[in-house]
C-alpha cells in the first residue's frame, strides 16, 4: 500500500491592525500553532483556533501551503 505524499501546512494567526487588512498588530505575538501533513489536519487546527477567538474580530488565523513553496514547480493537480 502506498503511503499518501506528505504536503505541508502551516497554521499560524495573530491580531491585525484593521479588518480588511493582513497588516499584523505585532509580529512578536504571532501565534505559530503549528506544522501539520495535509490541508485537511491544518483546516481542522485552524478551524478550531479561529473559533476559540472568536470574541476578538481581529484575530485571524491562516493555513499556509509549505508544499507549494518548497517545491513551487510541482504538478498542484
Amino acid at each position: 500500500m502506498s503511503e499518501a505524499k506528505q504536503l505541508l501546512h502551516l497554521v499560524f494567526g495573530g491580531e491585525v491592525t484593521e479588518l480588511e487588512q493582513v497588516d499584523f498588530k505585532d509580529l512578536d505575538k504571532l501565534d505559530i500553532v503549528g506544522m501539520y501533513p495535509d490541508y485537511q489536519t491544518a483546516y481542522d487546527v485552524w478551524k478550531a483556533k479561529a473559533h476559540s477567538t472568536v470574541d476578538n474580530a481581529h484575530m485571524r488565523y491562516f493555513v499556509v501551503h509549505i508544499h507549494r513553496l518548497i517545491d513551487p514547480d510541482e504538478d498542484q493537480s
